[in-house]
């Protein structure tokens, strides 16, 4: 059996977090990491495909990696939350199959995420850096909860979420 030891770094603020609305792939960072982020190890690392992740990863020599991809909000990239009709958000939240937005769904997020783990990842020491619904997605493949439980977590920026596989994922809490 391999061991494998995973961090999930959460990208740094942007503005879209600041202001409330749905990212776009191509925002940059409000509040660049300062200093950098500094490892005590030399993991192998791996950053999402967006500009948020690749700018919050800089000088970690970090591979993109599609499977850290954000989930895609479709036709809400871009929107603040209040411009969504509340109907359209409370489907959302209530149901993770649902897509208002002509997106990914959050059982589907989730779906590819569990996938990326079980297959990306070879043994050894791992650094990724990703987004707040990555990182969810992750800590419920881990944990086995249902995707029902997804809205009730809170990812904020820069969070470092600790894993380690030996036959199964656990979440290391440090």
């Amino acid at each position: 059996m391999k061991s494998i030891h995973l961090t999930l770094i959460c990208h740094a603020r942007t503005e879209a977090q600041r202001v409330g609305r749905f990212a776009l792939d191509d925002d940059p960072l409000r509040d660049p990491p300062s200093p950098p982020i500094e490892l005590a190890t030399t993991p192998r690392c791996l950053c999402a495909p967006e500009l948020r992740a690749r700018e919050t990863a800089e000088g970690l020599a970090a591979t993109i990696d599609e499977g850290l991809r954000d989930c895609d909000l479709g036709t809400w990239k871009g929107l603040p939350l209040k411009q969504l009709g509340a109907r359209e958000l409370q489907a959302w939240l209530a149901d993770p199959q649902a897509t208002p937005h002509g997106g990914e769904s959050i059982a589907a997020l989730c779906q590819r995420v569990a996938h990326w783990m079980d297959s990306a990842l070879g043994e050894g020491e791992w650094i990724a850096v990703s987004h707040p619904l990555v990182i969810r997605a992750a800590m419920l493949h881990a944990l086995a909860a249902p995707f029902e439980a997804f809205h009730r977590i809170d990812v904020p920026p820069l969070a470092r979420v600790c894993f380690s596989h030996y036959g199964q994922w656990r979440l290391q809490l440090g």
